[in-house]
């Protein structure tokens, strides 16, 4: 089974493709933790993507492809895959088809995540970080019990730059501006599924393994 996992950042996806994807025993693949760990291990892709990173352009997609590709020959990934947060753009959409063409897999099925804005800036607003030990809370699922201070060391809790209202909005608008054509790539090929992100997490997890269900 390879499902791909579409959403506005904040919207969860996230959180539901790991619980998802060891649910069902499937490779949980982020091309921002496979960008990590090339650039950490030093390869060959994993150069050219810091060369573009460091020179403030976006990482090509030819990089990112590769890295894709070279995930799915991995071992755990042999049972399926769950792509979070990737394709982001029609070009890898059809990039994503070609290499699972080649492995004689496909995509089985879509799920796209949506929340209203309001409750999206609201999630990502309220986060709070410490920039000592990088612990993270939330103003309003998970607040601090010492005022604006890191329970673990103290630190004075903060709030990203990209994180503020205006920013997410912004954020949002860039996303539904260079994913559009995703969601209509795969609307075509009937894969496609909106789920209703705007509930609890564990509503939403049910509702994505029904989605699920008969998929092998």
């Amino acid at each position: 089974m390879n499902l791909v996992f579409l959403g506005p950042p904040g919207v969860g996806k996230g959180t539901q493709a790991a619980t998802v994807a060891a649910a069902l025993n499937l490779a949980h693949i982020s091309t921002g933790d496979l960008l990590r760990a090339a650039i950490a291990a030093g390869t060959k892709t994993g150069l050219e993507a810091r060369a573009s990173m460091d020179a403030g352009r976006l990482v090509p997609d030819e990089v990112v492809n590769r890295l894709v590709r070279e995930r799915l020959q991995e071992k755990d990934a042999a049972g399926g895959a769950l792509f979070d947060g990737y394709p982001r753009t029609p070009a890898q959409a059809q990039a994503l088809d070609g290499i699972l063409r080649d492995l004689g897999r496909r995509v089985d099925r879509v799920l796209d995540f949506q929340a209203p804005d309001a409750v999206v800036v609201e999630r990502i607003g309220g986060r709070r970080t410490c920039p000592r030990c990088s612990a993270a809370y939330h103003v309003t699922w998970a607040p601090s019990r010492r005022d604006g201070e890191c329970e673990k060391c103290g630190g004075k809790l903060e709030q990203r730059s990209d994180d503020r209202p205006e920013t997410v909005k912004h954020r949002l608008e860039v996303y539904r501006r260079d994913t559009r054509g995703v969601s209509e790539h795969y609307r075509s090929s009937g894969t496609y599924v909106m789920i209703a992100a705007d509930r609890e997490i564990a509503a939403v997890t049910a509702d994505v393994l029904e989605q699920l269900k008969g998929l092998k």
